[in-house]
């Protein structure tokens, strides 16, 4: 969970700030000058819509050690650390990606995720408790699983995903902060102090909502990521690691929710689409119907 969520909750603020400097900037006023068309502000919206989540993209390694406490291993220091380096070599050597770097962090719940710009400079790190709870078949089913996140593209994908939806927030944000301008508070060119306000409540609303296309997004590459790590760890050792999960989960800071082994907590109805990963025993059943994995 840790890792979408730090993704969505990092590439709404940048948005945010980033409408707050086109304001100060004056960069509305001058499109609005240049007769505000629908075509300059789609432009316009897809630009800054974009950099919010791609500068997200070129952070995340940054964010997550940082935020994580992630100890990457430069030269293992025990057996379980070179373990660790050589299963996730090996994976990798088999995914056709380049070596990620490999880290550690304190928690006592068994989690992992993997984050990263490029294929072959990404980040896959372990939880304490995941070392400690899990066996060797069922930790190399794990890694698997992260490394398909890494091999298929996983976080490229999801921030293009994000820039078209920022891009259609930023679009609407304007065109309702336009209208509210105008028609309740009388301004002649729609650019008065309640237009701004508007698009700020209007962009951080929208925001939250057009999560759920992302957030759907992560359901369905989490399918993805399991059949990964079957085919790389073995598909019994990683049901084996999902119903361990199940006895003992703590999910992932949001912002790291993504690309997180754990799904949330169980969830109904609507609740359901606010989860960044399937539940827990609808990955199991899926895993369970393959018939070519070893």
């Amino acid at each position: 969970m840790k890792r979408i969520v730090l993704f969505l909750i990092t590439n709404l603020a940048i948005v945010v700030v980033l409408s707050v400097v086109a304001h100060l900037l004056g960069l509305d006023g001058w499109l609005a000058a240049r007769g505000g068309s629908l075509e300059g502000l789609l432009v316009f919206a897809a630009l800054f819509g974009f950099a919010g989540s791609l500068i997200s993209l070129a952070t995340s390694k940054w964010m997550a050690r940082n935020a994580m406490g992630v100890q990457v291993i430069t030269q293992p220091r025990s057996a379980t650390e070179s373990w660790l380096l050589n299963t996730v070599a090996t994976h990798a050597r088999n995914a056709g990606i380049g070596m990620p770097e490999v880290g550690i962090f304190e928690s006592p719940e068994p989690n992992a995720f993997a984050t990263g710009a490029r294929r072959d400079h990404a980040l896959v790190a372990v939880s304490t408790g995941l070392l400690q709870r899990m066996n060797e078949n069922e930790v190399n089913a794990v890694l698997g699983h992260e490394i398909t996140h890494v091999a298929n593209g996983d976080m490229v994908t999801l921030a293009l995903i994000q820039g078209v939806v920022n891009t259609f927030v930023i679009f609407l944000s304007r065109i309702i902060g336009n209208v509210v301008d105008r028609s309740v508070f009388r301004s002649e060119d729609g650019r008065g102090p309640a237009y701004f306000i508007s698009v700020i409540v209007s962009e951080i609303v929208l925001g939250i909502l057009a999560s759920l296309i992302v957030l759907w997004f992560s359901r369905q590459r989490e399918f993805r990521a399991d059949y990964g790590g079957a085919r790389l760890g073995g598909r019994d050792n990683m049901i084996a690691a999902l119903e361990a999960l199940k006895s003992a989960h703590e999910p992932l800071p949001q912002q790291f929710a993504a690309f997180g082994i754990a799904s949330g907590p169980v969830a109904r109805g609507l609740q359901t689409l606010w989860m960044s990963h399937p539940p827990l025993d609808e990955r199991i059943a899926a895993l369970r119907a393959l018939t070519d994995t070893r």
